[in-house]
């Protein structure tokens, strides 16, 4: 893509080299989330479990409160099953 053309379009369209950095910095975060927890002590996966079982129930009440779409019976099985998870991790004796 010529300069030309990203300084008329870039008001519209983005220029493409403009869109490659904002996916190398998306891919550098969305990397480094998922390599902190590894550096955190050993009882921070029942942390992480119980985010994940909240973040799950939370976008299903989300997707049912603002976006009006019921959930169907896997995305409520789905949610039972995760939610369960979190409680053995988290609640069971060691």
């Amino acid at each position: 893509m010529n300069d030309r053309y990203c300084n008329f379009s870039g008001i519209i369209f983005p220029c493409s080299s403009i869109r490659n950095w904002w996916r190398r910095f998306g891919g550098l975060i969305l990397a480094i989330y998922g390599i902190i927890p590894t550096f955190q002590p050993a009882h921070f996966g029942r942390v992480y479990a119980a985010y994940d079982g909240i973040f799950i129930v939370s976008s299903l009440i989300w997707g049912f409160v603002v976006d009006k779409k019921d959930p169907d019976i896997y995305e409520i099985i789905g949610a039972l099953i995760a939610l369960l998870g979190f409680f053995i991790m988290f609640y069971m004796p060691r």
